[in-house]
C-alpha cells in the first residue's frame, strides 16, 4: 500500500470527517481552495486498508477539480478508480466521497454561499 496526500492541511479551507459505527473506520478530508479549485487535498483515516485506500484515491480524484467538478465524484467512482473493491468493503468508497463532500459543504458554509452537493442553491429568495 502507498497512499498518496496523507496527513494535513495548515490552514484548510474544509474538513469533512465521517464514521461508520458499525465497522469502526474514521475520515478527515481537508481541503485547500483556491480561486474555485481545489488545489490540495489531504485525508487522516483510522480504519483499514480499504478505508485508507478509498481516502487516498479521493484525494487523487478531487485534487485540480472545480468546486462543482469535486461534488460530482461519487462512491461509485472512488471504487472504480480502485478497479472494485470486494462487497464487504464498499461502504468504505462511499465514506471517502461523503467526507469529501463533507469537507466541500464545510467550506461552501464558512464562504456564506448556499450550494450544496447537489449544486443547487438553498439560498432564499429576497
Amino acid at each position: 500500500m502507498n497512499p498518496h496526500h496523507m496527513g494535513e492541511i495548515e490552514n484548510p479551507s474544509g474538513v469533512g470527517v465521517v464514521g461508520n459505527p458499525v465497522c469502526g473506520d474514521l475520515m478527515q478530508i481537508q481541503i485547500k481552495v483556491e480561486d474555485g479549485i481545489l488545489t490540495d487535498v489531504k485525508f487522516k483515516t483510522f480504519g483499514c486498508g480499504a478505508a485508507i485506500a478509498t481516502s487516498s484515491m479521493v484525494t487523487d480524484l478531487a485534487i485540480g477539480k472545480t468546486i462543482e467538478e469535486a461534488l460530482k465524484i461519487t462512491r461509485s467512482d472512488v471504487a472504480e478508480s480502485l478497479e472494485g473493491l470486494p462487497p464487504v468493503k464498499m461502504h468504505c468508497s462511499n465514506l471517502a466521497a461523503d467526507a469529501l463532500h463533507a469537507a466541500i459543504e464545510d467550506y461552501l458554509k464558512k464562504e456564506g454561499r448556499g450550494e450544496w452537493f447537489d449544486g443547487k442553491s438553498t439560498k432564499k429568495k429576497s
